[in-house]
């Protein structure tokens, strides 16, 4: 049975939308391949999913695309894009690495947990930001950094931290 012949017996999984937008990354990958398709279909869960990936959703894509459940969790594990728990409507994710850190990341950080009243891990009471350490965005050349939602922001000051909290909505 093909992949696409095995989806459509798993409609009840994720509603036709969501169906769709998998089934399209799992096309790029040979037929017996659909579990490739693991990382993009779990930004889509994410996406779709006020912005984390609950332990239901991630064994429902185990099922979808055929494989074990533990492989989707250990995809979701290592990478820190993925969020395991309820997350704010934005999150902010810090680089610490040493490039970061050397360009003076540590008051970046630092003037954001002041500012937002929450530390890494957490978010505002508002439920607006999820405070968040990353090892590396692989941005070294614009240290300091850090990621808001999807969007890079180098060379931080701390005018641009307060522009970019202030913009918050």
């Amino acid at each position: 049975m093909s992949y696409l012949e095995l989806s459509s017996a798993k409609e009840d999984l994720f509603n036709a939308d969501i169906r769709h937008q998998i089934d399209r990354w799992v096309l790029k990958f040979p037929a017996d391949q659909a579990q490739s398709a693991v990382i993009p279909a779990l930004h889509i869960l994410q996406d779709n999913h006020d912005g984390w990936l609950s332990k239901d959703l991630m064994d429902k894509l185990a099922i979808y695309l055929g494989m074990p459940s533990i492989s989707v969790y250990e995809v979701a594990t290592f990478y820190t894009m993925y969020e395991l728990e309820p997350v704010g409507k934005n999150k902010i994710s810090v680089c610490t690495n040493i490039s970061c850190m050397l360009r003076g990341s540590e008051e970046i950080v630092e003037h954001l947990k002041q500012r937002l009243g929450v530390s890494f891990g957490q978010t505002t009471d508002d439920g607006l930001v999820t405070l968040k350490e990353v090892e590396c965005l692989g941005a070294c050349c614009g240290a300091p950094m850090l990621q808001l939602n999807r969007d890079y922001h180098e060379h931080l000051t701390l005018e641009k931290i307060d522009k970019l909290v202030d913009g918050l909505t």
